[in-house]
């Protein structure tokens, strides 16, 4: 059986957001990666994963990596959702409201859900 997933031209059916932050950063006392899930899960915004790095430097310029012992506690994390594009709008203009100060990317999409080709 072959499945067509040609996306050529088709536009994108959604935004791929991900967030980056470090895995003790906090938010109205929770980590930021748990906050981030909790908004978006509160409004209803759709599904989102949460990645820890193995290393990694950011804008300031230190590197984290889990050898060097002293860094090891504040390695980077990234917290990535699959959205409409007016949910991703919706959850960028909430962290915003919130007063975080984040790096984050946003990217077209395709996504779906294989397994229900034939459903209505």
């Amino acid at each position: 059986m072959s499945i067509d997933v040609s996306f050529r031209n088709s536009p994108a059916n959604g935004i791929f957001l991900r967030f980056y932050t470090h895995v003790h950063a906090r938010h109205d006392g929770l980590l930021m990666s748990e906050w981030l899930l909790e908004l978006a899960k509160h409004n209803k915004l759709g599904g989102g994963s949460v990645f820890r790095a193995t290393a990694g430097f950011g804008r300031h310029g230190v590197l984290h990596h889990e050898a060097f012992f002293e860094l090891a506690d504040d390695l980077p994390l990234k917290v990535e959702f699959l959205l409409s594009e007016a949910n991703a709008q919706t959850l960028l203009r909430l962290v915003r409201e919130a007063g975080v100060e984040l790096v984050y990317a946003w990217s077209p999409v395709h996504f779906g859900v294989l397994g229900r080709e034939g459903e209505a």
